[in-house]
């Protein structure tokens, strides 16, 4: 749950129900398509933001893009806090678009929700600003650095219908596909 008020609905309060939603496995042709802009933040938006943060942490993960749910629209959510410490920081991201970016670089082994139980290495820029709504449709701007630039540069690449493993070779990439087509064969059995 997100830290929104709970609107009350007569005398019992509204408590939002979240839905685990299936993520998608590459590959998928929901993850190579661009999404399309959110139109208006309401009720239906804020559902979706709810489910794909229960998505997140079941799965677990630190971030998780609309399009890995098969929904194409510009939203992710992310969670980067120190899990040790237990105190939840979820983020909603609608439309967000980078609005500055450092020229220094970082190296992160990134995973993905998508190609379970495959890292890389992937360099970034270290620090981005990003432009986006937030829950309430509320224009905000922030910056990220460390894991934080990371999360967001990659789930803000899922909008885009880019994956990770964009960015590194063409056969490790061959071969990580082969895995995932293999893995999905796999699960369809079960």
């Amino acid at each position: 749950m997100d830290k929104r008020q709970l609107a009350p609905i007569g005398r019992i309060p509204y408590i939002p129900i979240m839905t685990i939603r299936n993520i998608l496995i590459h590959p998928d042709a929901h993850l190579k398509k661009v999404c399309e802009p959110v139109a208006n933040v309401d009720a239906e938006i804020r559902k979706l933001a709810d489910d794909m943060l229960e998505t997140m942490y079941d799965a677990p993960g630190i971030g998780l893009a609309a399009p890995q749910i098969g929904v194409l629209k510009r939203i992710f959510v992310i969670d980067c806090a120190d899990k040790d410490e237990g105190t939840p920081d979820p983020m909603v991201l609608i439309n967000p678009e980078i609005t500055w970016e450092s020229e220094d670089l970082n190296v992160y082994e990134e995973g993905c929700l998508s190609i379970p139980e495959m890292y890389e290495e992937i360099t970034r820029p270290a620090m981005v600003r990003m432009s986006y709504l937030d829950i309430d449709g509320k224009a905000q701007e922030a910056e990220f650095d460390a894991l934080y630039a990371t999360a967001t540069q990659h789930e803000l690449d899922h909008l885009n219908g880019i994956l990770f493993i964009d960015y590194i070779s063409k056969m490790k990439r061959t071969m990580i596909t082969n895995k995932m087509k293999k893995l999905k064969k796999e699960r369809a059995r079960d």
